[in-house]
């Protein structure tokens, strides 16, 4: 029986197995968790030092040029020029509270705002995707007057007090709180006659009946749209539709946890809720908001936010700060100017399309999915079929030896997570293909 893995189990490294590091290296490690102690994350069997980034690529203190295919913070590239720059120069013009009119601030919020289908027409700018989505929880909470939220089974969504009771998967042994409900990931092979539309939306709907009958009441589901943590479950686009309409009718709220799949990554739109033609009541957003640069927001409907501030005298002294704005922009610039969107459509198929065609040679390959530039494969054991967590962690660790920087997710963690900076382009793609062929065909 395969047994569920917290979030940054997945790809962390083992500190009882530094034996046989250089000298150096080992000290570093140890001062590490000396400092940090149990908080300390590092990645890989053998961790690595960076000390610089360039577009898709990652360097170490010894040079070495990694192609970055886990991270979405960076979402334009790392350290792209026309970001760095209006960070720079904001910072060296003005970095304020929020309690004061600014014209770059007020600039972002508009054309962010723009981006957005109506009624979802008021910004809340916050650090972080984990302070969005605390807040958004406690709109939620003050428009429905109900506490409980579904969430699925291995979604993570933050690392607040609240937000990590809505994040099954940074649970090592803890059960969920009783004001959550978690259903599972909405995976097309286990819904009958593979309609995970209905499948999902009844057990959504049943959640609600629990969370009524046993007291919290029901306030709301949150989703990221692309079910990152879960596995990367993307289609068929739509099917959240029926969810949705359950949750409406239910009295609740929808909120799409737009961390993951926003800024363009699915390759259809700026966000992940759009490919699935539905409108959210809540909208969060994190990382890739600034390139890395601390940014976070949420929008919601005018008369939800009023509402939440009838009793609540909300501020953040740091959201929405003129040179997070300023990086805001910038982002947004270069997914316009360099057409990253469709970059991610594009790329993001012949990756996927390259995937699949290796499916028929290598039967440790299970399910492909994903959409635009958000990849999951799955890797099974041969015979049996189930997950294969063991293999995954080995071919992570083999693609970091090969110069591919990568991660798991899943509720096995046995699904690698191919997650690269939009600029990821046709080349870097067939790299990652060859790759990961030679590391399969060495297996």
């Amino acid at each position: 029986m395969n047994a569920a893995k917290e979030i940054l189990a997945l790809n962390r490294f083992d500190a009882t197995k530094a034996s046989g590091f250089d000298a150096g290296l080992a000290e570093r490690i140890a001062r590490r968790e000396a400092t940090f102690g149990a908080s300390s994350v590092l990645f890989y069997e053998q961790p690595i030092e960076m000390v610089r980034g360039e577009g898709v690529f990652l360097f170490d203190d010894a040079g070495r040029r990694y192609l970055d295919v886990y991270n979405n913070v960076p979402s334009v590239g790392h350290c792209h020029p026309h970001v760095v720059q209006a960070i720079s120069r904001q910072a060296a013009t003005l970095n304020i509270h929020t309690r004061y009119l600014n014209r770059t601030v007020e600039a972002y919020a508009g054309r962010l705002l723009g981006n957005f289908p109506a009624p979802l027409a008021n910004l809340v700018m916050t650090c972080t995707g984990s302070e969005s989505n605390d807040l958004a929880l406690r709109i939620a909470e003050r428009v429905t007057g109900a506490r409980g939220f579904i969430v699925t089974r291995a979604a993570y969504h933050g690392n607040t007090a609240a937000v990590t009771d809505i994040s099954p998967s940074s649970f090592k042994a803890q059960k969920l709180a009783s004001h959550v409900r978690a259903v599972p990931a909405p995976d097309c092979n286990g819904a009958p006659g593979g309609d995970i539309a209905a499948l999902f939306a009844a057990q959504v709907s049943a959640a609600i009946e629990d969370l009524r009958t046993s007291g919290p009441g029901f306030a709301g589901l949150i989703v990221d749209s692309i079910f990152s943590s879960d596995g990367i479950f993307a289609d068929p686009a739509g099917f959240l539709q029926p969810a949705a309409a359950v949750v409406r009718a239910a009295g609740g709220l929808f909120i799409a946890d737009e961390v993951q799949p926003g800024f363009g990554r699915t390759g259809a739109g700026l966000w992940g809720f759009a490919r699935h033609g539905i409108v959210p009541d809540i909208v969060t957003m994190g990382k890739p908001m600034g390139n890395g640069f601390p940014m976070g927001g949420v929008v919601t409907r005018p008369d939800y936010l009023a509402s939440f501030c009838q009793d609540t005298g909300y501020f953040n002294t740091f959201g929405g700060n003129p040179v997070a704005a300023a990086a805001g922009l910038a982002v947004l610039d270069v997914i316009e100017q360099e057409g990253l969107i469709q970059n991610a459509a594009t790329v993001g198929s012949a990756l996927k399309d390259g995937l699949i065609a290796l499916k028929p040679a290598f039967q440790r390959i299970g399910d492909v999915r994903g959409a635009g530039l958000f990849i999951g494969l799955d890797f099974i054991d041969p015979q049996s079929g189930a997950p294969d967590t063991a293999f995954a962690s080995h071919v992570i660790n083999a693609m970091k030896q090969r110069g591919i920087l990568i991660g798991a997710a899943g509720l096995y963690g046995h699904t690698l997570k191919i997650r690269p900076p939009l600029c990821f382009s046709m080349e870097n793609a067939e790299f990652f293909l060859d790759t990961l062929r030679g590391i399969l065909d060495a297996a």
